[in-house]
């Protein structure tokens, strides 16, 4: 039975239904009369898409338009992009949602801005200043202060984080009020180097590891030069094996459309880049499609640590090397092809 708009009336006046109050308060358009129309059908497509992000879009909406413009049935992204950032956010397909860890824990690499002389409580252009300072540093100052943040290091994170704080967002209890006090985490922080510099900001390259925070760096990094600082501007230019040379915009994304979108998606296996690689036959392909592990054979084959299987060309399985044996953690269904889209 096909379930018809219905109108409620009270004293001649029309009254909007629940229906059409449901769909008001979740942003949608209330359905007008007649059947509604068939929503294309999600399909199955598995792969990386590399999106450039812009300025003000949060990363979840990035996500929705890119499943969107693919019509794909599952996506999700690897490492959350803050809508004041722009630049690589990769975003993961049906299969390669799998292999979102592997992207996650690479390498990131970032451009950003600190300006000087007011520190925020979000540490960014975003937030309502906390602390204020008269005085400037020159480039000298900055470059001097770096090597300070590189290497393994300990950091506090910003308190409008993603961070849980008994069972809590770090931000949810920010934004309500509460004391947020979080401990310091250690980070990996492989190059610093300053690009431009004037007397009110200084914008730097920076290169590091799972789980730093670059709004944390400049808030730290102004407060040893006695002037404090914000991340005004935020760029992230590489994630794990995906650079700025692999990124696509969403305007072209979306006039391309589901069946113009195939150059934009790269395999899955993209994401596994560091991983070595191992052949296996159809039969033992069959057993790590089952769970089971499978006796590596040859003297090009991993002795222990991760790798991924494949069967003519096509990703099998993703797990560890134990004692001369696969063991798989993650099984994919890729067909004929990882880049597969209906």
């Amino acid at each position: 039975m096909i379930n018809e708009p219905i109108v409620e009336r009270t004293e001649g006046a029309i009254q909007p239904t629940v229906t059409d109050r449901l769909a008001a308060a979740e942003g949608r358009r209330p359905p007008r009369g007649g059947p509604r129309p068939d929503r294309p059908k999600r399909r199955d497509v598995n792969g990386w898409v590399i999106l450039d992000k812009g300025v003000g879009m949060t990363s979840t909406h990035a996500v929705a338009v890119v499943k969107r413009a693919f019509n794909a049935k599952k996506a999700g992204h690897a490492g959350t992009l803050d809508p004041l950032a722009s630049g690589i956010l990769p975003i993961a397909l049906g299969e390669a949602t799998k292999t979102v860890p592997f992207v996650m824990d690479g390498r990131k690499a970032y451009v950003f801005t600190v300006t000087w002389g007011i520190e925020t409580d979000t540490d960014d252009a975003e937030g309502r200043p906390v602390a204020t300072s008269d005085a400037r540093p020159d480039r000298a100052a900055v470059e001097a202060a770096l090597p300070t943040f590189v290497g393994a290091i300990e950091q506090v994170p910003p308190r409008y984080s993603a961070i849980k704080i008994a069972g809590e967002r770090a931000y949810d209890l920010a934004r309500d009020g509460e004391e947020v006090v979080l401990v310091a985490r250690p980070v990996q922080i492989d190059h610093l180097a300053v690009v431009e510099h004037t007397p009110e900001r200084t914008v730097i390259e920076a290169a590091c590891g799972k789980g730093t925070y670059v709004r944390a760096l400049a808030r730290d990094l102004g407060r040893q030069l006695g002037c404090f600082g914000h991340v005004s501007a935020l760029r992230r230019t590489r994630v794990g094996p995906f650079t700025e040379a692999d990124a696509c915009q969403v305007a072209a994304l979306e006039e391309a459309g589901p069946d113009g979108n195939g150059g934009a998606l790269h395999p899955v296996e993209t994401a596994l880049d560091a991983v070595p690689s191992v052949p296996v036959s159809r039969d033992m392909a069959l057993r790590l499609m089952r769970g089971q592990p499978v006796i590596l054979r040859g003297r090009d084959a991993p002795v222990e640590g991760k790798a991924f299987a494949t069967c003519g060309g096509i990703l099998v399985a993703v797990g560890d090397v134990e004692r001369g044996e696969l063991v798989p953690h993650r099984v994919f269904h890729l067909g004929g092809t990882s880049n597969r889209s209906a």
